[in-house]
């Protein structure tokens, strides 16, 4: 395909507000601020801050150079560095395949719960009573009613990935919903995908403020707000919390899968990437802190109702044990009577200390919970005892679902771009056959996380598909580019398009602070998992109400290592394939630079 008939962003407002769309994202909403929880409040800012200047806006800034002058996807741009590197855009596209097979169910779970939002009653609200109307289901009363939901309603999970089921039909038929909608958006390829984003890009900040302002004028609040930027600068003395600054700096901005080229690759050749690298990498950043500010106001409600209703429970407890006047009692002095009354009566106390419990709201505010557990337990648990609960439940899942939907976006346009370049697919088959197929063949996986085992394979390629590979492959990214193709003509490269060379700034980052800082994430990452031991899954135990942790059984762990293994290794085998045809031919193979082959294009 040509320069000149290649489909191109209507305007770079379009192209911004697409990689802000595909960079803001489901880890933004539950992945930050769980960080900020468990690594010192605000204090997590001054490591997180840091590794943005040094790490993330300079990668964003380079993929977004390279899809920006090749104006190909990844498989293309890399090819044309170098033969032997081709493998790099195969690995970005096998690690988006896996992201996009079980990335769209989490919106499949959002469509599950914003239908069962228009109800009179949210159903994860209260327990659901037993066949024989005697009482509440067993599993529900030693759980809760939003654990419940989520667990049995919604994943009607098994108690192992050893124990296999069936399909569960309501969310098979949610996750074909889901891929339908992600297909009429990217049906016309960068055309449709324009048109979308302005509405993906800007609702969920619509819905957020919405939830700040409805958040900070809930009770106990503040408490939860406070608890945020309350730092813990003992923290930064921890090396775990530099290092999940940078992994989630890496991965929030979405690098080394082969979105942001392909985004790019759509542009104008003067585009001011340089300009819209650092736009796009803020924004995203302040989502974070954003969004963590409505969690924690949402948080600090849910834990101040949480240990206000204990301290009742305790101050019943104590009214109805020792026959005391209900004014005696109230939930601030219930410490104290608990104090004085195992002092006084000691042996009526004896009675009930096994249910004496220990209420604190500080306990309750360090509880920390990421992921699924914070979007579809804890937030829907906050979400119940809200006035017009109903009204809340909609906003925030249609919220979730924009979120979900906008960063499918790039994960598709990540694997549909490169493929359709490729000139044998591209000439047989339209761009809606190819994208049409590529859904198809996603949903059809796909299908696969919705039985009862599902989940416990969702976990396993939400921790171990992405993480590995996307460190391998932005980091031979980085070195090919400043080492390989180097970074003298990536500099005349960035002039062509931008009028003017890169400042010292970008070329301290790309050539010896990201690497650097790239290696020892890698690093850490192997020794991590080699200490590590049997790698574990949390098993839901229905007759407990709570999660339990087991050891993956050996196909678990043998699938561990091929899905590890799977995408990087397609990096040495295309450069031993691409070795071995010249090679057959007798002939070197030609190096193209990037330069030469834009003039040739």
């Amino acid at each position: 395909m040509s320069k000149e008939a290649r489909p191109s962003w209507d305007s770079p407002m379009q192209f911004v507000l697409a990689c802000v769309s595909y960079a803001v994202g489901l880890g933004n909403v539950w992945r930050f601020p769980y960080l900020c929880q468990m690594h010192g409040g605000g204090g997590f800012l001054i490591p997180y801050l840091l590794m943005l200047v040094l790490e993330g806006i300079p990668l964003f800034c380079m993929e977004l150079a390279i899809g920006q002058k090749m104006r190909l996807g990844s498989i293309g741009a890399w090819t044309a560095i170098s033969p032997y590197l081709g493998g790099l855009g195969i690995a970005s596209v096998v690690t988006s395949m896996y992201l996009c097979l079980y990335y769209n169910v989490i919106n499949a779970w959002s469509f599950w719960y914003l239908f069962h939002s228009f109800q009179s009653v949210l159903p994860w609200a209260e327990c659901p009573v037993n066949s024989n109307r005697t009482g509440y289901l067993e599993e529900c009363e030693v759980a809760s009613p939003t654990q419940y939901f989520f667990y049995r309603e919604t994943l009607n999970i098994s108690s192992s990935i050893d124990e296999n089921g069936g399909i569960h039909m309501g969310q098979a038929l949610c996750l074909l919903l889901a891929w339908i909608i992600v297909y009429l958006f990217i049906v016309r390829g960068v055309k449709s995908t324009g048109m979308v984003v302005y509405f993906t890009a800007t609702f969920p900040y619509v819905v957020l403020i919405i939830y700040l302002i409805r958040g900070v004028t809930l009770h106990g609040a503040w408490n939860g707000v406070k608890y945020l930027f309350t730092p813990k600068l003992e923290q930064l003395a921890n090396p775990q919390t530099w290092i999940n600054a940078a992994t989630q700096i890496f991965f929030s901005l979405g690098l080394g899968f082969g979105s942001l080229i392909a985004f790019a690759s759509y542009n104008h050749h003067n585009n001011n990437f340089e300009r819209q690298a650092v736009v796009v990498s803020l924004i995203n950043s302040g989502t974070s802190v954003f969004a963590s500010i409505v969690t924690f106001a949402i948080y600090g409600f849910k834990a101040t109702f949480n240990y206000e209703s204990c301290l009742e429970r305790m101050r019943l407890l104590l009214l109805n044990t020792f026959d005391l006047s209900e004014e005696t009692i109230s939930v601030e002095n219930v410490s104290s009577w608990i104090s004085h009354l195992n002092y006084t009566h000691p042996e009526r106390f004896a009675a009930i200390a096994s249910k004496i419990e220990e209420c604190s709201l500080e306990a309750e505010l360090d509880t920390a919970v990421e992921g699924t557990g914070l979007a579809f337990i804890v937030y829907s648990e906050a979400i119940k005892n809200m006035p017009l609960s109903q009204l809340w439940s909609v906003l925030y899942f249609i919220m979730l679902l924009l979120l979900g939907m906008g960063s499918m976006l790039g994960n598709v346009t990540a694997i549909i771009t490169p493929l359709g370049d490729l000139e044998f697919l591209s000439r047989r088959l339209s761009n809606e056959t190819i994208n049409g197929l590529v859904c198809l063949l996603c949903l059809l996986l796909g299908f696969g996380f919705t039985s009862r085992s599902g989940n416990y394979y969702f976990t396993i390629f939400n921790e171990y598909a992405a993480t590995f590979s996307l460190l391998f492959i932005v980091l031979i990214e980085v070195i090919s580019v400043c080492y390989i193709y180097g970074l003298r003509r990536f500099e005349k490269d960035i002039e062509d398009m931008l009028g003017h060379r890169p400042n010292w700034y970008w070329k301290l980052m790309w050539a010896v602070v990201s690497p650097v800082l790239l290696i020892s994430l890698f690093i850490f990452y192997i020794i991590n998992y080699i200490q590590g031991g049997t790698p574990t899954y949390q098993a839901w135990d229905k007759h407990l109400g709570k999660s339990v942790v087991k050891e993956y059984p050996v196909y678990g762990q043998v699938f561990i290592v091929l899905l590890l293994m799977s995408s990087v290794s397609c990096v040495p085998l295309s450069a031993l394939y691409a070795f071995c045809r010249r090679k057959q031919r007798g002939a070197p193979v030609p190096q193209q630079t990037l330069g030469t082959l834009s003039s040739d294009m």
